[in-house]
């Protein structure tokens, strides 16, 4: 890993690429979870509500625990927390992979929520560290990798474990083991750039804000709208991911596989709305780009239940990059809105996206059971006309290029 030290102007590109990586092998792990929900459902006979509690546990562990992370984090970092992370997320891989009853699915979870817990708040950290001035695009570049990763969960079912079944999640294993390789060097240049700003005497540093100085309250009711913000895109989203893919199949007849690869296509293209939406907000600020994710994709998905199959195609790829390219910057939004706390901020974004997508989980699964397939995606359709409350969030300045 590079000694470059990251100063407030100088970017190090080397160190945000390789937490992005990091960040893609760490949540193509935690994906592993929703791509066996279509062979849990058929070869165990598990309810969507069992399926549902699954990504409860999984999400919620790991929601709950983050912004104490994050906390514990900014008090006193943690560089060896993100290797340590990923060897619990590995332990949780193999128990999956050797699970044969609903309740060791669920302890396995556990191990898997605990490592992405412990990951991410450090991680971001990092990012933010190697940042620069570039702290859209350095955000963007970890969550791309982190989105990549949850992308590849519909592959992941449709050409390993429809294959393979469920010890085909084994190969997954491979990508941990370098993974952890990864984020040891990682962690030693973590421990240098800590040593580098003592010796510079910016232990304290704070970072600049891009927003105006805000009252408590203000800042209180930012993060409110905030938080309601990624509640519903979060809601959202996991209604997509994990569920959507047995509406194609019912309401269209398509086959699992073909399923999967629309539910690909929707992530692959938040992945490129992620990675445009950090480097745009260092441009035209972080509201703009927030706002944009709101009024653009809104109608799609209003739309969506009601689209012939080769529309939905066209408003699965329209939406995907609409929705999701404010997912990085409503972290760094966060952040500004609290400059003193980075790793509680990201925590807490983070895990709160989690947490939602825990609940919704739960809430989409036991709909399914109780009212159908059809209606459900109609109701949940609808949630993303919360997302216009980010019209009431504070505006931030942009920098002017020098």
């Amino acid at each position: 890993m590079s000694d470059t030290k990251a100063t407030l102007n100088n970017p190090i590109y080397p160190v945000m690429i390789a937490i992005g990586v990091a960040h893609l092998i760490n949540d193509t792990m935690q994906s592993v979870v929703p791509a066996m929900f279509p062979l849990l459902e058929r070869d165990l006979g598990l309810s969507f509500t069992e399926l549902g509690i699954i990504s409860f546990v999984l999400n919620m562990f790991s929601s709950a625990l983050q912004p104490v992370v994050g906390f514990v984090s900014d008090k006193k970092p943690m560089p060896f927390a993100l290797p340590i992370g990923m060897m619990s997320s590995f332990v949780g891989l193999l128990l999956l992979v050797l699970a044969e009853s609903y309740w060791l699915i669920l302890i396995s979870v556990l191990f898997l929520g605990f490592g992405s817990a412990v990951f991410h708040p450090e991680g971001s950290r990092v990012s933010f560290m190697s940042a620069g001035n570039k702290r859209g695009l350095a955000q963007s570049i970890y969550q791309v990798g982190g989105n990549s990763g949850q992308a590849l969960a519909p592959l992941i079912s449709a050409f390993i474990l429809n294959v393979y079944g469920q010890h085909g999640a084994a190969i997954v294993l491979l990508l941990a083991a370098i993974g952890i390789a990864l984020l040891l060097q990682i962690s030693r240049w973590y421990i240098r750039q800590l040593e580098a700003e003592k010796l510079e005497k910016k232990k304290k540093k704070i970072l600049i804000s891009s927003l105006p100085p805000l009252t408590k309250k203000q800042v209180g009711i930012a993060l409110g709208l905030l938080l309601t913000i990624i509640f519903a895109r979060s809601f959202y989203t996991t209604n997509i991911t994990n569920f959507y893919v047995f509406y194609l199949m019912d309401h269209y007849d398509l086959t699992l596989k073909t399923g999967q690869v629309f539910i690909f296509i929707f992530m692959a293209f938040g992945v490129i709305g992620t990675f445009f939406g950090g480097s745009l907000s260092d441009r035209i600020g972080r509201k703009n780009v927030i706002i944009l994710s709101v009024v653009g994709p809104l109608p799609f998905c209003l739309l969506l239940p009601y689209m012939p199959i080769w529309v939905v195609l066209i408003f699965l790829i329209i939406i995907g990059t609409l929705i999701m390219i404010s997912f990085s910057v409503t972290v760094v939004y966060a952040q500004e809105l609290v400059p003193s706390k980075i790793g509680t901020m990201a925590g807490l974004t983070t895990g709160f996206a989690f947490g939602m997508g825990a609940i919704g989980a739960v809430v989409i699964g036991f709909l399914l059971d109780k009212i159908g397939i059809e209606t459900t995606i109609q109701i949940v359709s609808v949630l993303p006309l919360l997302l216009i409350v980010a019209f009431f969030l504070p505006k931030d300045k942009v920098d002017k290029p020098v």
